[in-house]
């Protein structure tokens, strides 16, 4: 579904336009109709509605007994927004949404198979520059045996 990673601008009314090719996604598999919602490594999560609800359903199904599980739910389903694309194919992203993620002018879409990441550009290259260092203290086990 979604892959590959653009830079687009944020307008001065809040609003990102979503690249043609994710934005053809949308509308085939979601009539447009999204779920923006925050992610505990400060970006946002953008979700077709159809990919988000069984997340929000797994997500509430939780216990509120452990600390750290009812953080997530607070956090994801808190911020979670429904969200229409309009007819150019943008999206506005409400304050408290640019203000978690600290974005600005530059931002970063990132394709991750069934949603997308908006990422602050600073904040996706740090991420990237760490993610690239990974070999200096081994490959993870889920990544062994992995062949590219």
């Amino acid at each position: 579904m979604f892959r590959g990673v653009n830079t687009v601008s944020l307008d001065g009314k809040g609003r990102i336009v979503v690249p043609a090719r994710h934005r053809d996604v949308l509308v085939a598999i979601a009539s447009g109709r999204i779920v923006v919602t925050a992610d505990p490594s400060e970006c946002l999560l953008l979700y077709p509605l159809s990919e988000w609800e069984p997340i929000e359903k797994k997500l509430a199904g939780l216990s509120d007994f452990n600390p750290q599980t009812r953080s997530i739910k607070q956090l994801m389903i808190g911020y979670a927004q429904d969200m229409d694309m309009d007819s150019a194919g943008r999206i506005l992203l409400p304050p408290m949404l640019r203000d978690f993620a600290g974005l600005d002018k530059n931002v970063v879409l990132a394709g991750q198979v069934s949603r997308l990441e908006i990422w602050n550009e600073e904040r996706w290259n740090a991420r990237i520059a760490s993610a690239l260092k990974f070999g200096e203290n081994g490959l993870p086990p889920e990544l062994e045996g992995l062949t590219l």
